[in-house]
């Protein structure tokens, strides 16, 4: 893959698509806190990794519109809230999600007459995780599907983590999961890696497998119902472990 803008990127939270109000991501962090182990026989500082944490930032407009970002983010809600960044909305592309308090709303008016909102989402009981979509930004389906795979290039070993987005649904309830293959044709879902049936929306979820489950090569997000649905907006990001010991 080559170097890329972050042109056509798309931002969700809690639910609603936000990305038409966003004007510019000034943070979209994660790692470990490092804790300082510097013996007094040392010329440096020596550290080790300590609690994974993240965090995202953004600008907003001011959009007073039912479902848009004033209502949205001017609720300051105590509960977690889930964002997801997508750095392009073509399937496979990178996301990165973060189950998150919002801290703050804080609007500056300039001089130039622009109004716009600082906030930052600071990461609750897990870190920020980068992944891959498994919708291409986000996905209209009108009944039971199969999405198409994304190919993540080898099988691993250390579990997953997958975030749920649902903009809107119309129906009785559907089930959206995680379903993988080694070949491309042979499908089968992943054990802990169902998403909760939804009922209405907007809505959001994160769901996790052991650290030790095997992911096979190919991906997808499916759509199920037992008592059928018309219509479904949603996104889907997929995180593959790449190492053992990942906390979630």
């Amino acid at each position: 893959m080559s170097k890329s803008s972050g042109l056509g990127d798309n931002l969700y939270v809690g639910g609603y698509d936000l990305s038409g109000d966003i004007g510019a991501l000034s943070k979209v962090q994660g790692g470990n806190k490092p804790i300082e182990v510097t013996g007094i026989n040392k010329g440096a500082f020596e550290r080790i990794g300590g609690q994974r944490d993240g965090s995202m930032a953004w600008s907003a407009f001011f959009n007073p519109d039912p479902g848009q970002a004033h209502p949205v983010l001017a609720a300051l809600p105590r509960a977690d809230v889930v964002a997801t960044y997508c750095r392009g909305t073509n399937l496979g592309d990178p996301c990165a999600s973060l189950i998150a308090k919002q801290v703050n709303y804080d609007g500056n008016r300039a001089n130039s007459g622009e109004f716009t909102f600082a906030v930052d989402a600071q990461g609750n009981a897990y870190g920020l995780e980068w992944g891959v979509q498994l919708t291409a930004g986000l996905r209209a389906d009108a009944a039971a599907t199969n999405g198409t795979a994304v190919d993540t290039a080898a099988s691993t070993s250390f579990g997953a983590q997958a975030y749920l987005q649902v903009m809107a649904f119309t129906g009785t309830d559907v089930t959206i999961k995680i379903q993988d293959s080694a070949d491309n044709v042979t499908f089968a879902d992943v054990a802990g890696l169902s998403f909760t049936a939804v009922t209405a929306a907007p809505t959001t979820q994160r769901i996790a497998t052991a650290n030790t489950a095997t992911i096979r090569r190919y991906v997808r997000a499916v759509t199920t119902s037992t008592g059928g649905f018309t219509s479904v907006r949603f996104a889907v990001h997929l995180t593959k472990n790449e190492i053992a010991g990942v906390i979630f």
